[in-house]
Parts: structure tokens; C-alpha cells; sequence
């Protein structure tokens, strides 16, 4: 018995699967997911980074002295107000931002696991054939 060495060619050729119509669709939402993904990350990066300044600015204020009027920004002036109210509304924020943040995670994980599925669906229907490591 003589055994043929096949060449990548051969193997390709032998394994192919006829891409259809709804398996396009499922690689084009899967690339649509894992951009909003990245952007989604990006986005959270960002709200950790500005819950990285309350935190210091936070540190900042209780150094502070209680009868000394701090300049807080909102919008794009500033406003000299009393120490316990900007302690007050920098909380606030600290606050906000951890729920965003919080949702954005939520969300994330969410489009993880829609992408997992369709990785199961494509890579049992295509193999090795389709490359959906991100």
C-alpha cells in the first residue's frame, strides 16, 4: 500500500466549504462586534483614567483648608466654591463615572459572548479554514 503525501493545496481543496449567505452575515457581525468591542474598551479606558483624577483630586481636597474657596470646573468655567460642596460634587461624579463605567463592562461582556457563539457556529462549520483570533 503506497500513501500519497498531500500537499496544503490538496488539503484545502478537499476541505473546502461553500461559503453562504448567512455564513457571511455571521462573519460580518462578528467583525461589526469586535469593533464596537475595541471602541467600547477604549471608551472604558478612558472612564478608569478620569476616575484615576477624582481619586487624586479627592486626595487633593481633604489637604485642603475648610474656609478656602476651591475652583471647580463646570462646563468651561470655573466657580470658587466652599470645600464641603466640591468634596460634595466631586462624589457625585466619582459616583457617575463608576456606574458608567460599571454599564460599559456589562456591555462588554455581552458582546464577548455573542462573539464566543458565533466563533462555536463558524469554526464548526468552517474549521481551520476561518481565523476569528482577535
Amino acid at each position: 500500500m503506497q500513501r500519497r503525501m498531500l500537499s496544503k493545496e490538496d488539503e484545502q481543496a478537499g476541505d473546502e466549504v461553500e461559503v453562504r449567505r448567512e455564513d457571511q452575515d455571521k462573519i460580518n457581525k462578528f467583525s461589526r462586534l469586535h469593533q464596537r468591542e475595541l471602541a467600547m474598551e477604549e471608551e472604558l479606558r478612558l472612564k478608569n483614567k478620569e476616575k484615576e483624577e477624582y481619586d487624586d483630586l479627592s486626595t487633593e481636597l481633604e489637604l485642603a483648608d475648610e474656609d478656602e474657596k476651591i475652583q471647580y470646573k463646570i462646563g468651561d468655567a470655573f466657580f470658587h466654591i466652599p470645600l464641603d460642596q466640591a468634596q460634595e460634587m466631586l462624589e457625585a461624579a466619582t459616583t457617575k463615572i463608576d456606574e458608567e463605567a460599571s454599564e460599559l463592562e456589562d456591555k462588554i461582556g455581552s458582546v464577548r459572548e455573542e462573539m464566543q457563539q458565533l466563533k462555536v457556529e463558524l469554526y464548526a462549520r468552517f474549521g481551520k479554514q476561518i481565523n476569528l483570533e482577535v
